[in-house]
């Protein structure tokens, strides 16, 4: 027989409480004694565990809690012989309670659905034979299997096969990736049909998944200031309230001429019942929950609910170039030829930097596309930040900047308005064109700024160790407000000081980047936002939000969470103070019964929740 959860063990105790309860109401007798056992057997079947874990948290210390606050009405309700509604008010609060306690096991189980990414084991290739091993006893070096169907273990580089990944619980996107040998594999993704060899390149503790887990799992480690208030105002409300209710209940009856002690004493527990504060307790830890959750499910991941409302507030979005608005991939843009084919030119370039490892080097080898003829090159010099000079088919070839040009006393023009990496080439000292290279612009990095300003945000500024002539020209096409170019690290760390001094004393300053040389600002900033597709470890464990996609428009879906979460924890906080004070008044002058006081706690509890756990619709942020 199925065993039965916590939830379906309350629901069963709340029946056949409940059934006991309506006998109690439906057999009519005069004697109190009977109807006495009858309620009191109804009360321990619903409430009995309400009232232990008030007396064991007494003993621990934790007086004033809503276990407590409904403890001393209901036993006070029996004392003056108001049995039924003693046991509707622990039965209401009870159903309240099962309410509140699907709500947030709604909540989690979206939550948990990011844990589906641990991977449970690896295949990992020893000699002939394949071994399923624990992923955390998978050793940098390794070569594992990753077969169709099975989930990518460790972080590791592709050597053999082709597939299709599908990166959904990492990043949001629905579309898969296609794979192939020299591409980075990430753990937690799903290899869809193909079968994968692939060299382990990050243990299981420093992997993606383990990562992306550690930050879910502490997140809420971190709370908001909206959280950290309402701690400390249950705190002190509710003690302040007991205190209330008790002199509510004594002090009339001594100085109210034709006050009755039992009149004063079931508003005092009205009082008691109205003033418990799960609404807030509850819902708003809840609703940043949610927020978190919400945005993982995009390919956001926040590391607190402090960092979540903090997007809330920015008013100043700082940029890293390359790799963050720029794909951080050269690529040849340009080939402009002086009496000499292009294919001819190209071909020349790519054989006299063939030697090279450098990103340039690489991008012009992969724009010629054929394959490399050791036997046609001899001779290869490299000349530190100049070029290369090499013999190609006997010719004498030279590729590099316009330094090494005028080294070699080559006649060439400088062109102008160029954006990016100028490649200079020259045969046999004669000119023969010049290749452009550059860093290619994100497809969504001009609608990111556009979502960002059409936020409310004041100001985008981009930080950049480029040229000036190629950060002005991508600022200027992305819409960028300011630009600040030629910046080693430590100069970026004094722009930001300086432009912090441009927000609001309540606003916020977020940077975004993703190299090891961004770690300082991004610690540095109020908000550190990292890109964590392709992003360095270093940026992502100084950043308090992790973008997985690699997407700059992601950020403003961020910021959309974050108010969204925002509006909801003060409607909560809106619906439970006010609705509260209206009734706490009422139950004062002795208009509000009991069933107004459930309303006021239970109700208003379960509605907080359903408004909380709306942020998990993540639709209305794609």
């Amino acid at each position: 027989m199925k065993k039965l959860n916590s939830n379906q063990k309350q629901l069963l105790r709340i029946l056949i409480g409940a059934a006991v309860y309506a006998f109690g109401i439906l057999y009519k007798t005069d004697n109190n004694i009977v109807s006495l056992i009858i309620f009191l057997a109804a009360f321990i079947i619903i409430g009995g565990d309400i009232v232990l874990k008030a007396i064991k948290n007494i003993f621990h210390g934790q007086v004033f809690d809503e276990n407590f606050l409904m403890s001393i009405a209901t036993i006070g309700a029996f004392s003056i012989g108001d049995y039924a509604e003693g046991v509707a008010v622990m039965l209401f609060y009870q159903v309240g309670e099962l309410f509140q306690s699907y709500a947030v096991d709604s909540s989690r189980k979206s939550i948990a659905s990011l844990m589906d990414i641990r991977p449970d084991y690896a295949n990992v290739q020893r000699g002939e034979a394949l071994e399923k091993v624990d992923p955390d006893e998978v050793k940098i070096g390794d070569v594992i299997v990753v077969k169709a169907g099975e989930k990518i273990p460790l972080d590791a580089e592709v050597i053999e096969g082709n597939s299709m990944v599908d990166t959904s619980a990492l990043t949001g996107e629905s579309v898969p990736r296609e794979i192939a040998p020299g591409d980075n594999l990430l753990s937690g993704c799903i290899n869809i049909n193909g079968l994968i060899t692939a060299r382990v390149t990050k243990e299981y503790g420093e992997s993606t998944v383990s990562k992306i887990l550690d930050l879910v799992e502490n997140a809420s480690s971190k709370k908001s200031n909206s959280e950290n208030f309402i701690t400390k105002f249950a705190r002190y409300y509710t003690p302040a309230v007991v205190i209330v209710a008790a002199l509510l209940a004594i002090i009339p009856p001594l100085v109210v001429p034709g006050a009755v002690f039992s009149d004063w004493l079931y508003r005092a527990l009205v009082f008691l019942v109205i003033s418990c504060p799960c609404a807030l307790v509850i819902s708003i830890p809840l609703s940043f929950f949610g927020g978190i959750g919400g945005a993982s499910k995009r390919g956001i991941l926040v590391k607190g609910s402090n960092y979540l409302e903090a997007l809330a507030e920015t008013e100043i979005v700082v940029f890293d170039k390359t790799g963050t608005l720029t794909k951080g991939v050269f690529k040849v843009q340009e080939v402009i030829p002086d009496d000499i084919s292009k294919e001819g030119l190209l071909e020349m370039t790519a054989y006299a930097e063939s030697y090279s490892n450098h990103p340039i080097s690489l991008s012009l080898k992969q724009a010629y596309g054929k394959e490399i003829d050791n036997a046609r090159i001899s001779d290869v010099e490299e000349i530190s930040g100049h070029g290369v000079v090499a013999k190609i088919d006997g010719k004498a070839v030279a590729a590099g900047n316009a330094k090494l040009m005028r080294k070699l006393n080559t006649s060439f023009q400088e062109p102008d308005d160029v954006v990016g990496t100028v490649v200079h080439v020259a045969i046999d000292n004669i000119y023969k064109g010049y290749i452009v290279i550059a860093d290619e612009i994100k497809e969504d990095s001009a609608e990111a700024i556009r979502d960002l300003k059409a936020a409310g945000i004041k100001q985008t500024v981009m930080l950049t160790g480029d040229a000036k002539r190629i950060g002005e020209k991508v600022a200027a096409q992305l819409g960028l407000d300011k630009v600040y170019t030629e910046l080693l690290p430590a100069d970026k760390v004094q722009k930001m000081e300086e432009l912090f001094a441009g927000k609001s004393s309540k606003g916020k300053l977020a940077f975004v980047g993703d190299g090891i040389n961004d770690a300082p600002v991004l610690a540095r900033a109020d908000i550190g936002i990292a890109m964590g597709g392709l992003g360095s470890d270093a940026a992502i464990e100084a950043a308090d939000v992790v973008i997985m996609t690699d997407e700059p428009s992601r950020i403003a879906t961020a910021m959309k969470v974050s108010r969204k979460t925002l509006r909801i924890v003060k409607q909560n906080i809106t619906l439970a103070l006010s609705v509260k004070a209206v009734v706490l008044v009422l139950g004062a002058i002795g208009i509000a019964t009991m069933w107004a006081a459930v309303f006021a706690d239970v109700g208003v509890a379960v509605l907080a929740i359903l408004n909380a756990i709306r942020i998990l619709n993540v639709k209305k942020f794609m």
